[in-house]
């Protein structure tokens, strides 16, 4: 569900609008299927009657320990119990228990989960059952049943599961992929050919171990000579319709990216373009079903901006942020998640973003023009002294702005589930949204989690195009209900001074953004700008609580 709201122009680009007379229109954004779109993740996993194990006493002599007696009737003598355990959310699982007796047999049905939690519940006679539970961390667990009656044990099955779930352990920047020199690509420098893939070994890569499940990179296009996109998505699953960076001729532009790795620890990068390109992978971290760092969201806070006082950046000069201590980010923090932003660059370049207590790594985080404003998400790794670094590798300043939208740590609980990237809206399809473009200083309200508050942030990738003029895009979570919404008694929202993208005239932008959802599950895209856009929104996982 979405919903666009216009609003008239106000003050300029560093305060809100002032809020107009113009309502919410109507409502026709896709609602998300997320048990469809987290399909992959669960696995179901079953151990069927016959693993019932029976002790000798509790057989009667009747038959060896592991079988299942009959009586002379041929009906079943020793109770039995079949187990099929399928994940239901990050850490969630749902069990569905089919026990086996004799009519009339009074049992005890014993679930044990591994955590040492447990659950009781009794069983006369053939009995199907379903419980359902959720553990603290992710991670592998033996769920064991036992069945008892006033003799004693009768039978326990046992049956092996994982939860869902991942957690994310940061990983030092380091380049994967550059086919303008051949790492990574195993077959010299090459271009990607136009509608071909480039592969990129992730699982076992360098100290990165295996049973990956995503992996953050920053995917760079390169050396264009016509208008294309990248999609970035597992070896071998078939290839999404969404796209994850955009790019036109002569532009060098990065963006984040949070990929599913497939069981044999790939990913595939597809040139989307009419002619070759460079392409360029760092990866900054991965995610595994072994706890480790969760997710926590915040609203979006500035700090850094280079342009209040501090003074632009140095050409080949490195400036220091502190994060831990500050807004609400924890000291146990081991990486934040920035939006990062370049304006005013004095000639072309890039930016570095890396931990402090080291030296700046060969990747970049975001590519630049002279004079040009441009955004990319970064997940790095938070220093030993709560700080990070940022590099700029141009011979000349560059002012630089540095949003906090949330933090990884060990006593975070937001765990990941990455999805079949969908599409959740695009402004330029009627079908979908029939308000046209959405206005200048007018937003978008999204209520993703509204119903769901263990969802507590969204992994998406907005895409602004067909702008009309220069702009960027905030994205920040909604202080209204839907009750309010549905009711027409919300309140004007206050965008945060943040910016997640920004864009001229004319182009395509994309930007990875880790939406926190508040605390009424609702996201608000907010067009900064004074004139008219279309915004694309693509869906590719979440974070949950339990």
């Amino acid at each position: 569900m979405a919903a666009s709201v216009g609003l008239i122009p106000g003050v300029a680009h560093a305060g809100p609008a002032t809020p107009g007379a113009a309502g919410p229109h109507g409502v026709s954004a896709p609602d998300v299927d997320l048990n469809k779109v987290a399909a992959p993740n669960f696995t179901t996993v079953k151990s069927p009657a016959e693993r019932t194990v029976h002790t000798s006493s509790s057989a009667k002599g009747n038959a060896k320990a592991g079988a299942t007696p009959q009586s002379e009737s041929g009906t079943v003598a020793e109770p039995t119990v079949s187990l099929t355990a399928k994940g239901t959310s990050a850490r969630g699982v749902s069990l569905d228990l089919g026990v086996l007796s004799e009519p009339g047999t009074a049992l005890s049905v014993n679930v044990a989960w591994g955590d040492g939690t447990s659950v009781t519940f009794g069983a006369n006679g053939p009995t199907n059952a379903t419980e359902t539970h959720s553990y603290a961390e992710i991670g592998s667990y033996t769920i064991k049943v036992t069945l008892s009656d006033g003799s004693g044990v009768r039978g326990t099955n046992e049956l092996n599961i994982v939860t869902p779930g991942s957690d994310f352990t940061p990983y030092a920047p380091t380049r994967l992929l550059d086919t303008r020199n051949g790492t990574g690509t195993g077959t010299g420098p090459g271009k990607v050919a136009p509608y071909a893939t480039t592969r990129v070994k992730i699982s076992g890569n360098g100290s990165i171990p295996a049973g990956v499940t995503a992996v953050v990179l920053n995917v760079t296009a390169t050396n264009a000579t016509s208008g294309g996109h990248v999609t970035v998505y597992p070896e071998g699953s078939e290839r999404p319709t969404t796209s994850n960076v955009n790019f036109s001729a002569g532009q060098t532009v990065p963006n984040l990216v949070i990929v599913p790795v497939n069981k044999n620890g790939y990913v595939d990068l597809y040139n989307g373009g009419w002619e070759p390109v460079d392409l360029i992978a760092d990866v900054t971290g991965y995610f595994t079903r072994t706890s480790s760092s969760g997710y926590t969201p915040l609203e979006p806070s500035r700090f850094l901006d280079t342009r209040q006082g501090q003074g632009q950046v140095a050409g080949q000069g490195t400036t220091g942020v502190q994060i831990t201590g500050r807004n609400g980010i924890p000291y146990n923090a081991t990486t934040v998640a920035l939006n990062v932003t370049v304006t005013n660059p004095r000639e072309d370049g890039h930016l570095t973003v890396y931990p402090s207590g080291g030296s700046a790594p060969a990747t970049s985080n975001l590519n630049f023009r002279g004079g040009q404003t441009v955004a990319n998400s970064v997940i790095v790794p938070v220093g030993a002294d709560g700080s990070i670094k940022i590099r700029n590798g141009a011979w000349k300043g560059t002012d630089v702005i540095v949003d906090v939208v949330g933090y990884y740590s060990a006593d975070s609980q937001g765990a990941y589930l990455p999805f079949l990237p969908e599409r959740l809206l695009d402004t330029r399809d009627p079908a979908d949204w029939p308000y046209g473009q959405l206005e200048g200083q007018g937003y978008i309200y999204m209520p993703l989690s509204s119903s769901r508050p263990q969802n507590t942030a969204y992994v998406l990738n907005t895409t602004v195009t067909n702008a009309r003029g220069d702009g960027y895009l905030t994205v920040s979570p909604d202080p209204n209900s839907l009750n309010a919404y549905d009711n027409e008694w919300a309140i004007w929202p206050t965008p945060p001074n943040s910016s997640n993208l920004n864009w001229k005239r004319g182009q395509t932008v994309p930007n990875l953004v880790q939406a926190g959802m508040g605390n009424n599950g609702i996201v608000d895209f907010w067009n900064r700008g004074w004139d008219n856009i279309d915004l694309v929104v693509d869906i590719f996982g979440v974070y949950q609580t339990n």
